[in-house]
């Protein structure tokens, strides 16, 4: 198993704490993102299952251990990565499930471009 990076757009992020699954905590950091066709395309040839959502190609990575993340620069990124913002995930293949396809394990994040954050007027509460 060879790392591999893709890039794409922040949809879920799960990095500070355990991705939440009905009510349960599932014991794994988890990140959600959009990719570009040709990079869905190409995981999608490697067995991974890829979800179609409004056009959009997206897949959730996953790990059980703390994950890198890291800023444009190289500097460690301390902090939940705001939805919207452009990433590269380096990820490893996972063993094949005839049902589930190949899994993405997730290993590190680096944020290329951070969205702000949509902080509304507290008048529209």
């Amino acid at each position: 198993m060879t790392a591999a990076t893709v890039e794409g757009i922040v949809n879920f992020s799960n990095l500070t704490s355990h991705d939440v699954f009905n009510g349960q905590d599932t014991g794994q950091y988890s990140m959600t993102i959009t990719m570009a066709e040709d990079d869905a395309a190409s995981l999608s040839a490697m067995g991974v299952k890829i979800k179609d959502y409004q056009g959009n190609k997206q897949r959730k990575f996953k790990s059980k251990y703390d994950v890198k993340t890291f800023d444009a620069e190289g500097n460690v990124y301390s902090g939940e990565i705001p939805y919207n913002s452009r990433v590269r995930l380096k990820y490893k293949l996972g063993p094949a499930h005839p049902v589930h396809g190949v899994s993405t394990y997730l290993e590190a994040v680096k944020v290329l471009e951070e969205a702000e954050m949509a902080v509304g007027d507290a008048a529209d509460f």
